[in-house]
């Protein structure tokens, strides 16, 4: 890295580049989630499922981020393991008004953080309590319960938070990206 650039970084004015994943089932927002955070000329007015992973940019503050949006259909689950070694921060969307699968999301959230790529790192993990407006939805507070977030001696080692969302109106959103977003400098500036 050149002089420039190390004194560019350094004063803030250079973009720190991080890699995050957006991860949960199918049908809980994940891409409406990740399309809310592109600025307006980026944004996609037609949100369609996605099948295997998408790539999506987005700045907050002074990190630009690469968020690899997941599909959480069951076939390709498998696939997010091969993105967590060089992630910096996890994305878990939850529809909270889907009682039904709760249980196979708590399956899925205990194979990422038992994964060996996630359990050695101090890994923030931001939690989306998505679909807050629906009439069945769960509280933030009954989801990390029935998730066992508050006693979880895997996740313990690691920053969490979780944030009721409504990602079609954005509601919740910026609160999350927020914290994520320092989580993830306070990280960097203590490798870095």
């Amino acid at each position: 890295m050149g002089l420039f650039q190390k004194l560019a970084t350094f004063l803030g004015v250079r973009k720190k580049e991080v890699n995050v994943l957006v991860v949960g089932l199918n049908n809980s927002g994940k891409t409406t989630v990740v399309n809310s955070f592109k600025s307006e000329d980026d944004k996609v007015a037609d949100i369609v499922p996605t099948v295997g992973f998408s790539v999506e940019r987005f700045q907050n503050q002074n990190l630009a981020f690469t968020a690899f949006d997941m599909s959480g259909h069951g076939r390709y689950r498998d696939l997010w393991e091969h993105y967590y070694k060089d992630c910096h921060g996890i994305i878990f969307v939850i529809d909270s008004s889907d009682r039904l699968r709760l249980v196979v999301v708590k399956e899925e959230l205990d194979l990422l953080l038992q994964h060996p790529d996630i359990s050695r790192k101090k890994l923030p993990i931001l939690f989306f309590t998505n679909k807050m407006d629906c009439k069945d939805a769960l509280s933030s507070v009954k989801i990390a319960a029935a998730l066992g977030l508050a006693g979880l001696d895997k996740i313990m080692d690691k920053p969490w938070h979780i944030s009721a969302s409504n990602a079609l109106t954005g509601e919740g959103l910026q609160e999350g990206v927020e914290w994520l977003t320092q989580q993830i400098r306070e990280i960097l500036s203590v490798k870095g």
